[in-house]
């Protein structure tokens, strides 16, 4: 196991990089200048050719690339220019809250797909079947940004059921409130942006459940436990979904890129203070420290997935083993 994580953190080396290369040169190539938040009709020029001499930006693009990656290989993720702050205290404040974000939204989505998916698996072609695919493709076919709008219409403004933005209430109210009225308080805020960014790809793991949990109950040892007398409850979730499930686990290393470039449009919708929301600004304020940064972090949270999914697959089949081989 160790040798085949090795080689699988020596083969994403050189992936990362040619992300942050990409991404370097295409923010920095895009129309825009970082200290044109400082401008105002009574700034001297002479003062923003300083500000942009002082931040390496008068020099060449090649030379700039050379500079920005000697740090970034020391562990130097620079200073942000718009926030006026080390870039590791933005990220260190902001990668928690994403994470939050899309494990909330990684445990609905696969706890409505596979229930959807086994529900129709159980009674194909029955009116359950053919209701429970009406409805995730509904929700599928929505756009995030759409449906989160929605969400926000519904359930904030005509039902006041939930907040529409922030992790949770005002700091002096969240502060008066006891223990359990705080996380009470934090699941009231978490609902609608989690609810965004899951549930509209429910659809495919219930597919996915639908598809392999069919094959698996036409197998013999299925109809072995049957001719035995067991419970069909138990034939279903005891015997054949934990084999069904073995292609599921693919999903959610494809499933958290998802998530993660969907939580761009949701953070900032809800007004989550997460990456995406960060990335956002940053974009728009053409601040390339922070951009860079996030763009390394996002492609190794990405890789670590994928990397987490297949590892899945050993404790999910036995038969699996590292490496590619198979007992």
């Amino acid at each position: 196991m160790a040798s085949y994580l090795i080689r699988r953190v020596i083969g994403a080396v050189p992936l990362v990089w040619g992300v942050c290369t990409l991404v370097f040169f295409v923010v920095h190539l895009a129309p825009g200048d970082p200290t044109a938040i400082y401008w105002n009709p009574d700034t001297d020029p002479q003062v923003i050719r300083e500000m942009q001499h002082n931040l390496g930006l008068d020099r060449p693009l090649p030379e700039q690339y050379v500079r920005w990656l000697g740090r970034f290989l020391t562990g130097d993720f620079g200073h942000s220019f718009a926030r006026n702050r080390p870039v590791s205290e933005v990220l260190a404040e902001a990668l928690p809250n994403t994470l939050i974000l899309s494990s909330v939204s990684l445990v609905i989505l696969f706890t409505l797909g596979i229930l959807a998916g086994t529900a129709s698996a159980v009674r194909p072609r029955s009116l359950l079947d053919h209701a429970i695919t009406l409805v995730s493709f509904f929700f599928y076919s929505m756009p995030a940004f759409w449906f989160a709008l929605m969400l926000l219409l519904v359930f904030h403004y005509r039902l006041e059921w939930f907040p529409a933005d922030q992790m949770h209430a005002l700091d002096f109210e969240y502060d008066a409130l006891p223990f359990l009225g705080r996380m009470a308080d934090r699941v009231r805020h978490i609902v609608l942006p989690a609810t965004a960014l899951g549930l509209g790809a429910t659809a495919g793991v219930a597919r996915y459940t639908r598809a392999s949990l069919l094959d698996v109950i036409r197998m013999d040892y299925i109809r072995t436990a049957r001719a035995k007398g067991l419970p069909e409850s138990r034939v279903i979730f005891r015997h054949a979904l934990r084999n069904a499930l073995i292609p599921v686990v693919t999903l959610v290393g494809l499933y958290l890129p998802f998530l993660f470039s969907g939580a761009v449009l949701v953070e900032t919708i809800f007004g989550w203070p997460g990456m995406g929301r960060v990335i956002v600004t940053a974009i728009f304020q053409r601040d390339y420290p922070l951009v860079m940064a996030n763009a390394f972090l996002m492609a190794v949270l990405v890789i670590a997935a994928n990397l987490a999914a297949d590892l899945a697959y050993s404790f999910v089949d036995p038969r699996i083993r590292h490496g590619g081989e198979e007992r």
